[in-house]
């Protein structure tokens, strides 16, 4: 009997694909789908990641898979086996934001992924224009209030990340303000230094340099405390709106059901190689932070981050088909 016990036991371990297949993993190539185009602020933490990933013993090929707001490459790798050899590097809205906001997105990312680890993360600034009467976030909450409908706010398009920022203030200030949507950050941000629009919510990124040059006035930032990237400014919370808190992110996930020794294998693997001095460094040049983290410290992070949005996106009614 027991001998019968034991070979059932050794035979769970291998149909599991558990420590035996940790031990030789990997044999062949690991590729890493980015759902977004070459050059972007996902496919970035992808090209960092083939770059030290191959120290397990095995090349990392980035494979850029773009469309449908992530979800094409979502989609593939919550199909593609679960070995590990298939890994999606997403951000916020693959991972939390498109399927709120998205019936058709085809992907649920509590069911179809195993978290491996948080690679970077970042926040944004609410800015308005250098010529702006508003020099606090309090005086442009103070203005919205009295002038419902008349303060607007331009985002990059209906269901996006920036989008919802817009309405998550609106929630959190209580303020009834128009969201202007343009085809990329690039043109909202264009309309906000033309003073087309009263402000805008964006990337560090993106907006630092033009705040450094005066074209932009900062008013504050969204982590929820004060942040490394930009520590002079207040956070939205201390400027005066509840529990506001936009986080930007990017992490590494495997197919559900891929075995726990393998996901542990690659978890340990990019902790050690974000927290290399020279990845450090690109990170801060690109305004993004990264932190150690545990599979199940981001399985929670994603979890949060998709029930924060869907409630919003519930409340306000946002779809996306």
């Amino acid at each position: 009997m027991r001998n019968a016990v034991g070979v059932l036991a050794l035979l769970s371990i291998v149909w599991s694909g558990g420590p035996a297949a940790a031990q030789s993993y990997p044999d062949h190539p690991i590729r890493l789908i980015v759902p977004s185009a070459p050059g972007g602020p996902t496919d970035l933490p992808a090209r960092l990641l083939s770059q030290f990933l191959p120290k397990l013993g095995q090349p990392a090929v980035v494979e850029n898979r773009a469309g449908a707001g992530g979800a094409i490459g979502a989609r593939l790798v919550a199909a593609a086996p679960a070995d590990g050899y298939t890994l999606l590097v997403g951000n916020t809205s693959v991972f939390a934001v498109w399927p709120a906001v998205s019936p058709s997105a085809g992907y649920d990312p509590a069911k179809n992924f195993a978290p491996i680890a948080k690679l970077t993360e970042s926040y944004q600034i609410l800015v308005v224009p250098a010529s702006s009467p508003f020099r606090t976030v309090r005086e442009l909450v103070d203005f919205a209030k009295k002038n419902p409908g008349k303060l607007n706010v331009a985002h990059t398009g209906v269901g996006g990340l920036p989008h919802l920022t817009v309405e998550l203030l609106k929630v959190r200030a209580g303020i009834d303000v128009v969201g202007v949507p343009y085809k990329s950050g690039g043109e909202s941000l264009t309309a906000v230094l033309a003073g087309q629009v009263d402000a805008t919510i964006e990337g560090i990124t993106i907006l630092l340099p033009h705040i450094r040059d005066g074209k932009l006035r900062a008013l504050a930032v969204t982590s929820r405390e004060r942040t490394s990237l930009a520590p002079d400014l207040p956070t939205m919370i201390e400027a005066g709106v509840p529990d506001y808190e936009v986080t930007t992110f990017n992490g590494v996930v495997a197919p559900a059901g891929t075995p726990a020794e393998i996901v542990a294998k690659l978890n340990a693997a990019i902790n050690e190689g974000m927290q290399a001095s020279d990845i450090q460094e690109r990170l801060t040049k690109l305004g993004a932070i990264s932190r150690v983290s545990s599979p199940a410290e981001f399985a929670a992070f994603i979890a949060a981050e998709n029930a924060k949005w869907s409630a919003l996106a519930k409340s306000a009614n946002i779809k996306v088909d």
